[in-house]
């Protein structure tokens, strides 16, 4: 099995190939990826029924079986979202500015690829056609270092997408699968110090801690999600109990879905039973504090706890809150800086919640779920960033590129 150093070696050549070549020639390799991946549908739908029948036998939890899952219509929407990326515009070479000095001299500030990006991520095949596909259209090569869990799924995957590369006259080795999926293999890749310029973790608290006491490599925070809906006195009551139902319900298992849900006193008997019951009909345990279980008897105990926890799954901590500003306290508090919502018809209250709510994304009338690097038209993403530095929220192909000055003159010296 090749070792991580061999794998950055052959990165760091093939960025150099990718970053060389024009925007259309890489629109032209994602297309070729795409038409790659979906003709090896077989193989891939073969190998990923082998990882999630060895994932049930292990017994493994609902939330990680329904990540892992390929269907026909996953694997479709994964080639989709590769055209999609392909036909976003090129972020390379894009003047984000421009100035002309006293001294004559035109500066610009120019977008350029990063080089190797790499990212490490647990059960979801998905991400390995987002990676690729992203690092691709911003001109960097990527390494995949993905979980024992969906091995057989990423290699068929990656497998794939290297065929479409060199159909497309691209080195293959601009995208690399890691084949070593043990903890050690992990730390190379974030120790590769001069061979990664940006590492990505996709994954849960423990890879995250291990990244912060580990990585020498620059590296953006994909944390958890611990989304809340807070449903104001002014909401409109038909669409905040739309929002909520779909926020918690519609994938449970992924980082937008909603965790906790807020409502302001006003609403805390007759809506808020309704809304419950309602959750609780679509298989969610409700689990609210004194006054919640006042409106809806059913609800178990809330915990501490259970408001700083990402359940992934069908359970929603349920608090009712005097006001605007508790709520926002509260999700300042034990929010992750994923997604948060506001449901109000009251102008003033929205653009306090904008405003003041620490998190990458905030929404208005609209459910979290829409936290996603495809659903903000970027193709695909590498991640959502839960920091404020280089880049927060979903990130597609822009995030990652970096600045440089350009600086045109005719013949200017410094006196």
């Amino acid at each position: 099995m090749e070792g991580v150093t061999e794998v950055c070696e052959r990165a760091r050549r093939a960025a150099a190939a990718v970053a060389r070549s024009s925007g259309e020639q890489r629109d032209a390799a994602l297309e070729g990826m795409a038409g790659a991946l979906i003709a090896s549908r077989e193989e891939v739908l073969e190998a990923n029924g082998a990882d999630v029948s060895a994932a049930a036998g292990r017994g493994e939890s609902r939330t990680v079986v329904d990540r892992l899952t390929l269907t026909e219509a996953r694997l479709e929407s994964m080639g989709t979202a590769l055209e999609a990326v392909a036909a976003q515009p090129d972020p390379v070479g894009e003047v984000v500015e421009e100035w002309t000095r006293p001294s004559g001299l035109t500066i610009q500030r120019v977008r350029a690829p990063l080089g190797v990006v790499a990212v490490i991520y647990e059960a979801r095949p998905n991400v390995t056609t987002d990676v690729a596909g992203l690092c691709l259209k911003a001109g960097n090569a990527c390494i995949l270092r993905g979980s024992s869990i969906a091995h057989r799924s990423n290699n068929a995957v990656a497998t794939a997408l290297r065929r479409g590369l060199e159909a497309a006259g691209y080195p293959a080795d601009a995208v690399q699968l890691v084949g070593d999926t043990s903890r050690a293999a992990a730390l190379e890749l974030m120790r590769s110090q001069g061979s990664i310029d940006l590492l990505v973790p996709r994954g849960g608290r423990a890879l995250i801690e291990s990244i912060e006491q580990n990585a020498t490599v620059p590296y953006i925070i994909d944390g958890d999600g611990n989304c809340h809906v807070y449903v104001d006195a002014a909401a409109e009551p038909a669409m905040a109990r739309r929002i909520v139902l779909n926020a918690k319900t519609q994938r449970p298992s992924v980082c937008n879905a909603a965790e906790t849900l807020l409502v302001h006193k006003r609403l805390a008997s007759d809506w808020l039973r309704g809304c419950l019951e309602d959750l609780a009909a679509a298989g969610v345990e409700v689990r609210g504090d004194d006054r919640a279980k006042k409106a809806y008897s059913a609800a178990l105990d809330a915990s501490e706890e259970d408001w700083a926890t990402e359940y992934l799954d069908l359970v929603i901590a349920v608090r009712v809150v005097d006001s605007i500003d508790e709520a926002i306290q509260h999700i300042n508090r034990y929010g992750t800086s994923n997604a948060e919502a506001i449901v109000t018809q009251d102008g003033d209250a929205a653009a306090r919640f904008v405003r003041e709510v620490d998190s990458g994304s905030v929404f208005v009338n609209a459910s979290t779920r829409f936290s996603d690097g495809g659903e903000f038209g970027f193709g695909a993403e590498i991640g959502i960033s839960t920091q404020k530095l280089h880049a927060r929220g979903p990130m597609g192909a822009r995030e990652l590129t970096s600045i440089k000055s350009v600086v045109w003159g005719s013949g200017q010296v410094k006196e």
